[in-house]
């Protein structure tokens, strides 16, 4: 076959390739919906709050932040005016809920930034080099996971009242609560990312020992080049679904904080802090608890649902699992 055939050809495999990527996107798609039904769902759910993330007015009914506040339209419950009721301010509690997506799901997406990218430097590096470097390594892993890790990110909240600096936080325009949003997710990814970096590290050492990795070494291959070129692409599944299930534990602590009065301050919506707000009138008026509590179990069972069905299609070892 002569090169211009062969050319010819390998056009137009790369051209049917192409058109019928939208056909395998859509058969993948429901054979993961109909193989994975609840990281479908739960994959569905986290759509919603990520939409809600964006753009909350969409959502929301009412001005989360009234001015002046109702207060004679407070502690009513459900109503087709106010579907979840209205606070002890007479703000209508629905649209708070929708607001405080942002707050969570920003945090979520924060720490898996920071967590993923210290947990795949600290893993691989520490995987692929082993000897001392790597018992050092796991040795400050090991001293920064003994630390108590809600006094550990309250400290950095309470202490470093200037982080971020100017020069980080004015470009970003982030508010005194948006500073200490900031503050919540980099202690938080930071400890987060020393758990993780020992599954990654496991993954390493299982990638450095393919004969592609030896093959690279022998023709000179730089240790940069084989860990970018090689490890880090072995070891990204891991790194995806351990960011994935990561998410919901950090939607919880960033609530767990804002009830004990640590997270956000108000008025920026916080499920947390509606939680910590509705504990004196849990009795008399129990849909101020409700509401906020079942916006964080959703959240959280959502994230960990589709990280759980994502752990089970990307790992070879788990594929046909349910």
């Amino acid at each position: 076959m002569s090169s211009s055939s062969e050319a010819l050809v390998l056009e137009q495999f790369a051209m049917r390739q192409q058109a019928n990527w939208p056909t395998r996107y859509r058969r993948g798609l429901w054979r993961f919906i109909t193989t994975k039904p609840l990281g479908a769902i739960g994959g569905a759910i986290v759509i919603l709050f990520l939409l809600m993330a964006i753009a909350p007015g969409l959502f929301a009914t009412h001005d989360p932040n009234p001015t002046p506040n109702p207060i004679l339209e407070r502690l009513q419950g459900p109503s087709a005016n106010h579907w979840f009721g209205t606070d002890q301010f007479g703000r209508d509690l629905y649209s708070r809920i929708v607001y405080g997506a942002r707050t969570s799901i920003i945090i979520g997406f924060l720490v898996v930034f920071v967590s993923a990218t210290l947990a795949s430097l600290i893993g691989t590096v520490s995987g692929y080099f082993g000897g001392w470097f790597d018992m050092v390594m796991q040795r400050l892993v090991d001293i920064g996971i003994a630390l108590p890790g809600l006094i550990f990110i309250i400290l950095v909240v309470t202490t470093l009242t200037n982080f971020p600096p100017a020069f980080i936080s004015d470009p970003l325009h982030l508010a005194p609560s948006g500073r200490v949003v900031f503050r919540i997710a980099v202690a938080l990814g930071v400890l987060v990312s020393l758990s993780s970096s020992r599954v990654i590290r496991g993954a390493a050492i299982s990638a450095k020992q393919n004969m592609y990795v030896e093959a690279a070494r022998v023709v000179g291959a730089t240790d940069g080049r084989i860990i970018f070129r090689h490890i880090f692409p072995n070891v990204f599944a891991v790194v995806l679904v351990s960011a994935s299930i990561q998410i919901g534990g950090a939607i919880l602590t960033e609530s767990s904080l804002a009830f004990l009065g640590y997270g956000v301050q108000p008025p920026t919506p916080s499920w947390g802090r509606m939680l910590n707000d509705a504990r004196e009138q849990l009795t008399r008026h129990p849909h101020l608890a409700i509401f906020p509590g079942l916006a964080i179990f959703l959240a959280v069972f959502s994230f960990n649902m589709l990280g759980d069905a994502l752990r089970d299609v990307l790992d070879p070892r788990l594929r046909g699992s349910r």
